[in-house]
């Protein structure tokens, strides 16, 4: 089985305007470097899928999402934030990243792909229930999560963000469950946007002990997060036993990064894609899905997705 890979031109339709750090140009950057790699040809492409509105729904309040649409349609600058811009296509193409994320997910869950990485526009992890936040729009990994519950029965999923932005309405989609564990490892909230994701925030009722949040300080090298993921994370996954593991895969904590604040290299980016891929081997059979959250230097974005990936295909 090979490696499922969404990456198609119409999600750099988003638009975000001059001088915004989440541009249409990181997919047409993506796309060189995995082209000039050989790695388009050696997975399988998977066209977008727009999202069916259950699956919409059941991460969403139907307030939210007609608001949505009526900004888009109205052609409103931003919603909720001067963050989050929009235009004429955003929700179109926003559907089609979240019907990307479940579609990846019933190819590796059905057992056509080995694992998958999908190359989104706008990111998710930000957006919660009834709001947009920080780039994001529709949470992506929340609506693949809710998905493979429903639709597969699952009971046990692995969510890890290593986005340099602590996944706020990924955390907040899960607290209160137990079937989905959600582990985040990104700049410690006093320094870094969005100013949650403190250690002591670990779920709540039927949730509790099912969240683990990871801050780190400003400047924490890769060999450190390397580390932390074989301290906290991995030995989280063992105990969990998880059947699928999500990756939000943001690469914004690499040194070159405008706007975060860690000194992660692309080789701290295929240290963790290697050993979350072998931890996966146990009770998740392997079933690992990636799909794409920060990272805004173009170059530094592009080598990182291209390694991720590689080590993807080669496990």
């Amino acid at each position: 089985m090979s490696t499922a890979l969404v990456l198609d031109p119409v999600f750099a339709r988003h638009p975000t305007g001059a001088g915004h750090p989440e541009r249409p140009e990181r997919i047409t950057a993506i796309e060189a470097a995995l082209e000039t790699a050989g790695l388009i040809a050696r997975c399988m492409e998977v066209q977008p899928h727009p999202v069916a509105e259950r699956w919409l729904l059941s991460n969403h309040s139907e307030e939210y999402l007609s608001r949505l649409a009526r900004a888009c349609e109205m052609g409103l600058p931003y919603i909720d934030s001067p963050d989050s811009t929009i235009g004429e296509d955003s929700l179109q193409v926003a559907q089609l990243a979240a019907g990307s994320a479940v579609e990846v997910v019933r190819r590796v869950l059905q057992g056509e792909a080995r694992n998958g990485f999908a190359a989104l526009r706008p990111p998710g992890h930000h957006a919660e229930y009834d709001c947009s936040l920080g780039f994001c729009l529709l949470n992506n990994v929340a609506i693949a999560a809710r998905y493979a519950l429903a639709e597969h029965g699952l009971s046990r999923i692995f969510i890890f963000d290593w986005d340099v932005h602590h996944g706020n309405g990924t955390q907040h989609s899960f607290e209160s469950m137990s079937e989905v564990f959600y582990c985040s490892m990104h700049a410690h909230p006093a320094t870094l946007f969005p100013g949650t994701g403190f250690a002591e925030e670990r779920g709540q009722g039927k949730g509790e002990g099912y969240t683990l949040n990871l801050p780190l300080l400003p400047g924490t090298s890769g060999e450190e997060a390397e580390r932390l993921l074989v301290k906290h994370v991995l030995p989280a996954i063992a105990s969990y036993r998880p059947e699928l593991i999500l990756l939000s895969a943001g690469f914004d904590a690499h040194i070159a990064d405008p706007i975060g604040n860690q000194r992660f290299s692309t080789e701290t980016f295929v240290q963790f894609t290697k050993r979350i891929l072998e931890a996966a081997e146990g009770s998740a059979g392997g079933r690992v899905v990636s799909l794409l959250e920060g990272g805004y230097d173009l170059p530094a974005l592009a080598e990182c997705v291209s390694a991720h990936v590689t080590t993807l295909v080669d496990c």
